[in-house]
């Protein structure tokens, strides 16, 4: 049972709609995430509920990660999917696979990335991303090595992007952990 029961809908406070409007950016790169068959997050967005404030300037920050980032979508979702197995955050995990695979990560690669950037077949720039991803979860910098490689293959604005999605995941899953986050029974029936 979670900590704090996420609010159902029908209790969200008015700001909620304000909060909810504010994850899309003004000048989004990547189309909103498919909501057609996927799991609505509502545990998550009804744990925001009860910090309708907190909710609107993290869905503002989460908004650019998802649809305003430099990084394809793949990459992206490497960087969460690693953050989610670092973590141990199943509802994080569970939730992004269906992310993952719309960005055309197929099961292999995502099987691979709970092995990290040592696990066979992956490119130099995706082995740096997961290596990055470790470094800066468990020493908070990219150590130099890593940084060569993302920075051959990356702009100033993506490696910008590989850190705050990195940090955005990571709260993420401080919350949802913290808060002992239960599935969704629409994530449970679908995964």
């Amino acid at each position: 049972m979670a900590r704090v029961e996420p609010l159902p809908i029908k209790k969200w406070p008015p700001e909620m709609r304000e909060a909810l409007a504010a994850m899309v950016p003004p000048a989004p790169r990547h189309s909103q995430p498919t909501s057609e068959g996927r799991p609505k997050a509502l545990n998550t967005l009804g744990t925001f509920a009860h910090h309708p404030a907190l909710a609107r300037a993290f869905f503002t920050f989460n908004g650019h990660i998802l649809m305003a980032t430099t990084l394809t979508e793949r990459q992206r979702e490497l960087l969460v999917l690693r953050v989610a197995t670092l973590r141990s955050c199943s509802y994080e995990w569970a939730q992004h696979v269906f992310m993952a695979h719309d960005a055309g990560l197929t099961d292999d690669e995502i099987g691979r990335v709970a092995w990290g950037a040592d696990a066979p077949y992956w490119d130099p720039l995706d082995a740096a991303l997961l290596r990055a991803t470790d470094e800066l979860i468990r020493d908070g910098a990219i150590a130099d090595p890593t940084w060569a490689t993302l920075s051959g293959g990356l702009d100033e604005q993506q490696l910008m992007d590989v850190i705050f999605t990195v940090g955005a995941y990571e709260t993420l899953a401080w919350l949802m952990r913290s808060f002992d986050l239960e599935f969704d029974e629409d994530l449970r029936r679908d995964t």
